[in-house]
């Protein structure tokens, strides 16, 4: 099962929003982008177990905290539904600059609701996924109850939400109302599944009804016998991970363009357009972003160039360090290398080969340290030196390479 890692983007209102990036331990099937339920958060039953399902059958998946929610900053009083569109909007941003722009979308309750809106501004997207959805925005007004009179009038007031208080606008009210989601859902263009519990007495199943029927082919409805809304069961959740997974692939996973991207050996970079220097960098079927530090014009999204060699040069030599330990049967504990790279002169160049410092003017030096968890014998230690050596990268910088260019149009 592959670990989620912390990431973060700006949202609607400028302000970071917190989330968590699932890779899958194999190549991308797809990327999805998942929207959590009103007042909830990315870390809810639901969210965490449907993101790791998926990410284990082969999807890269982004769950975050809506602005003022969560780990993510701004004022929650300060948002409403159509903020919530744009840092949904936002994420597929982040998603499409640093991975891929996410073909699927799925969403929980209101965010449900917010990805069929802003399924639209993503032109990525080709399947929406929505989890005990409202039909209509409005519906999430009747958890506000006979505050709503109130915030007619005072223009907002406090309204407690699962045992949370929040503060409610009169804005928030406004927005809600005025989205046409029927007018949205007919037009959608985009593959649909719907998945409602019929005993959801927080959103009823008269709105799985009224979304399915309402919207056009193609378009798929699950049952989720026995939940509840929040989906707090967690095999209810595991158990709608596995439908959607399934499900999209028809729409979103393309078994041939994987395996030709899984079996090509080119890296391909390409500039992103944003910022100066960034780019967007293929690697088989992965994709990640190199960039350039802010004091030299760049974003300071990715690793530099040098970083990426410095990097290779690191990863070779534990992967070389690890074959050697496999092959003659050594207990040896977690390699890391920390690898320094840096211009020098050639005669000041400590520690190079002699023919080095012979060549006169600068040169580039990497310094490469290794230490080994729990630590090794002493007469290990010059093995290990003298093994990092054979290393594949390592003598690729020493004998050098020849590059060989091309133009096409």
């Amino acid at each position: 099962m592959a670990v989620a890692d912390k990431v973060s983007f700006p949202g609607a209102h400028g302000t970071d929003l917190a989330a968590r990036l699932h890779m899958p331990d194999g190549p991308v099937r797809a990327v999805a982008l998942f929207a959590h339920c009103f007042t909830c958060g990315k870390d809810t039953v639901a969210a965490s177990r449907i993101a790791t399902g998926l990410s284990d059958e082969g999807y890269a998946v982004l769950r975050f905290d809506f602005t003022g929610l969560g780990g993510s900053d701004g004022d929650f009083a300060n948002t409403n539904f159509s903020s919530n569109i744009a840092d949904l909007v936002a994420a597929s941003s982040w998603l499409r600059e640093n991975i891929a722009a996410p073909s699927l979308l799925v969403g929980h309750s209101l965010g449900g609701a917010a990805v069929i809106a802003a399924a639209g501004e993503i032109p990525e997207s080709r399947a929406v996924v929505t989890i005990g959805a409202p039909a209509d925005t409005a519906h999430v007004l009747h958890n506000f109850g006979g505050a709503l009179e109130e915030i007619e009038a005072k223009g907002e007031t406090e309204v407690e939400l699962a045992g949370r208080p929040f503060t409610i606008r009169k804005e928030f009210v406004d927005d809600v109302k005025m989205h046409d989601q029927d007018a949205r859902i007919a037009n959608l263009r985009k593959a649909l599944l719907v998945l409602h519990a019929p005993t959801d007495d927080t959103v009823g199943i008269d709105n799985a009804s009224r979304i399915f029927t309402t919207a056009k082919h193609p378009k798929s409805f699950i049952s989720l016998d026995g939940a509840n809304h929040l989906l707090t069961d967690r095999k209810d959740a595991a158990f709608a991970a596995g439908v959607i997974a399934a499900w999209a692939l028809r729409y979103v996973g393309n078994a041939g363009e994987n395996a030709e991207a899984a079996e090509s050996e080119d890296v391909t970079v390409t500039e992103t357009g944003k910022g100066k220097f960034q780019q967007r960098v293929r690697a088989r079927s992965h994709a990640f972003v190199a960039d350039e530090p802010r004091d030299v014009g760049g974003l300071d999204s990715g690793p530099t160039p040098y970083d990426l060699l410095a990097a290779a040069l690191g990863a070779c030599t534990a992967m070389t360090l690890r074959m050697y330990a496999d092959r003659k049967k050594l207990d040896l504990g977690r390699v890391s290398v920390t690898v320094a790279h840096g211009k020098v002169h050639a005669k000041d160049c400590a520690g190079c080969a002699e023919e080095i410092a012979e060549r006169g003017g600068k040169v580039d030096r990497f310094e490469r340290v290794i230490t080994v968890e729990g630590g090794v014998a002493g007469e290990l230690r010059d093995k290990i030196l003298e093994i990092a050596d054979k290393c594949p990268v390592h003598r690729t910088l020493e004998s050098g390479a020849a590059i060989v260019s091309r133009y096409e149009e």
